[in-house]
């Protein structure tokens, strides 16, 4: 069941990819991160106002909101910090470059989550896993040489350095949603990390776009914008309801759920009209397959 759900978040994940590139063209990116995490926020307020007062009705459902002392608070808002930190990479870089680029590299996130975990839990790798991480490495290079010919220098890139620090953090961050969903209540997880991101971002938007908002790249409103908002809350929902399973594999999960990027890609290349499609899907393909013997070799 938890598998089938991961392949569900991985769809609503492929979906949310489109609505992010097309909020992000020509537009500001702070606001428009700011404005999506607002938006999520408010879907999900009902549900710690529903749990507080009428705490025997919402306890029958899915979506219950138990009281959650300071201890869970801090671990969620570091959870808060980590995603932040991800997301503001992953935007300005998915704003910069083609979305054919960005979603491949994204998808390697499973790779540093197994070694994260390698790291973590001092396990070795196998024969086949060193096999998968050499054929996503080489897939990975392989996209540095077709987004040459784009003009894009992987080496010399900044949105290139963007977009691998987002997956490096997102990694991280699949890493420690098993310890918070072993913790503490997974749609309390999901909604306070939230709120504080709204917080964080309010801040960041006040003090780092709004003074210069005249001078750099105007925000320009978008219902894509919501697009963002409730396809990565349905995702992330169902992800951590997979998660919550006892018998849910991280290493496996994170990869099914990176999966969406075929989704994100297919329909990107056809909206954006982007180039190098087919040496670009080889590429994917390689990752994926990568992917996969890292799988098969545990």
């Amino acid at each position: 069941m938890w598998l089938l759900l991961g392949v569900l978040s991985a769809m609503l994940l492929g979906v949310y990819d489109i609505a992010k590139k097309v909020s992000l063209q020509k537009n500001a990116v702070i606001p428009v991160l700011f404005s999506s995490i607002v938006i999520s926020s408010l879907i999900l307020l009902p549900l710690p106002v529903l749990s507080h007062f009428y705490p025997a009705m919402m306890q029958k459902t899915l979506l219950y909101v138990p009281p959650m002392g300071g201890r869970a608070h801090f671990f969620i808002l570091l959870k808060s910090m980590l995603v932040l930190s991800s997301w503001l990479f992953g935007y300005f870089a998915m704003k910069h470059l083609p979305i054919t680029i960005v979603t491949p590299i994204e998808a390697t996130r499973p790779l540093w989550t197994l070694m994260g975990a390698l790291v973590i839990f001092s396990e070795r790798l196998t024969p086949y896993q060193w096999i998968g991480v050499s054929v996503t490495l080489i897939s990975v290079y392989l996209f540095s040489l077709v987004g040459k010919r784009e003009g894009v220098v992987f080496h010399h890139n900044k949105w290139i350095v963007f977009i691998i620090l987002a997956a490096l953090t997102g990694a991280a961050s699949g890493l420690y949603d098993k310890f918070l969903m072993r913790e503490f209540n997974r749609v309390g997880v999901q909604t306070y990390y939230l709120f504080y991101q709204a917080i964080i971002m309010g801040i960041i938007t006040l003090l780092l776009w709004y003074p210069k908002r005249k001078t750099s790249t105007p925000f320009q409103w978008r219902y894509s914008i919501i697009g963002i908002s409730v396809f990565l809350t349905l995702a992330d929902f169902v992800y951590f309801f997979a998660l919550s399973d006892p018998d849910a594999m991280i290493s496996l999960l994170s990869t099914v759920r990176r999966s969406g990027v075929v989704v994100s890609f297919a329909v990107g290349a056809i909206i954006f009209r982007e180039k190098n499609i087919r040496f670009k899907a080889i590429c994917l393909l390689g990752v994926v397959a990568g992917t996969l013997i890292l799988l098969l070799g545990k």
